[in-house]
């Protein structure tokens, strides 16, 4: 049997980066966090923890705090069965960790899971990533699903597709018209010479195009990033640069001009999820579900 105190002093540690910081939590000293570790550690006969400057689980590390995060929502979830129906305003609030891309949270993620949250008391942890690298976060335990591009379900998870993000290369009209040949074509010499706008350094969605629709594979341009979706776009208008932006937000932008008109790239979405998830989680994974099936094309069988 798995000692709850100890799987509570693991989690603490991991979830705020150390022991100084888990035994505050805890209310605990700082010797009794550590040793609770070691005795948990002991028992299974393997580390758990990696210790340094900065703390990390192992992957043994990783896949306890996973089951620890399984265990409080089913906990909050009885608890809530148990208070009934009618004792729903003083019902607990339960906590929600999931990894998104930015475009999706701020274009159809948080419109279509906010009734949800208001209705059953649902926090939401939102740690946001590039698409293509959300699924550390639910590998490593932190979060109970997460919107990626990867396909194959990992272990112990489901992979549900959800639908397709279409990007379309914009700029300001006058960076356009300056990567345009008197004929009307797109230099990609000139365009090249024109900073791109990038999200972050994980950001692929300019290579992407540039592969897709010019041939060229990893060329060398000037680039600015801007973390922040409401900044890449208005850097963008700006006339600082090109970028890649989501289909559905280029309704009502005239600041914002395709540089090759109908070309896009296309992202092929999915969610990931625990194989074995509390109720509260359930819920999340099918609102999750319906809003992209409302609001982004599905995926082609092809």
């Amino acid at each position: 049997m798995l000692d709850a105190r100890q799987l509570d002093a693991l989690a603490a540690v991991i979830e705020h980066g150390g022991f100084g910081p888990a035994a505050q939590a805890l209310n605990l000293t700082l010797a009794a966090v550590s040793l609770r570790i070691k005795a948990l550690e002991e028992g299974l006969g393997q580390r758990l923890l990696v210790r340094g400057k900065t703390v990390r689980a192992t992957a043994a590390g990783q896949a306890l705090l996973a089951h620890v995060k399984q265990l409080r929502l089913m906990e909050a979830d009885l608890l809530g069965g148990l208070q009934g129906a009618g004792a729903k305003d003083g019902a607990r609030w339960q906590n929600l960790s999931v990894a998104i891309n930015a475009d999706s949270v701020a274009s159809w993620f948080l419109p279509g899971v906010a009734p949800l949250l208001k209705r059953h008391r649902l926090l939401l942890e939102i740690v946001i990533d590039d698409q293509d690298h959300t699924h550390d976060a639910l590998k490593s335990g932190d979060v109970v699903g997460c919107v990626t591009t990867l396909a194959q379900p990992m272990r112990g998870c489901v992979a549900e597709p959800l639908g397709v993000m279409r990007y379309r290369c914009v700029a300001a009209p006058e960076v356009v018209q300056r990567c345009t040949t008197p004929r009307g074509a797109v230099s990609p010499h000139q365009l090249l010479a024109h900073p791109a706008i990038i999200f972050n350094r994980k950001d692929a969605l300019q290579d992407a195009f540039l592969e897709q629709h010019f041939g060229l594979k990893q060329p060398h341009y000037p680039r600015h990033y801007t973390p922040a979706v409401d900044a890449f776009e208005r850097a963008i208008e700006l006339g600082l640069g090109w970028g890649m932006v989501p289909e559905q937000d280029l309704t009502g932008r005239p600041g914002l001009q395709e540089v090759l008109p109908g070309a896009t790239v296309d992202v092929v979405l999915y969610w990931q999820h625990w194989e074995r998830e509390p109720l509260s989680a359930q819920r999340l994974t099918a609102a999750v579900k319906a809003a992209a099936h409302a609001s982004l094309p599905p995926v082609s069988l092809n």
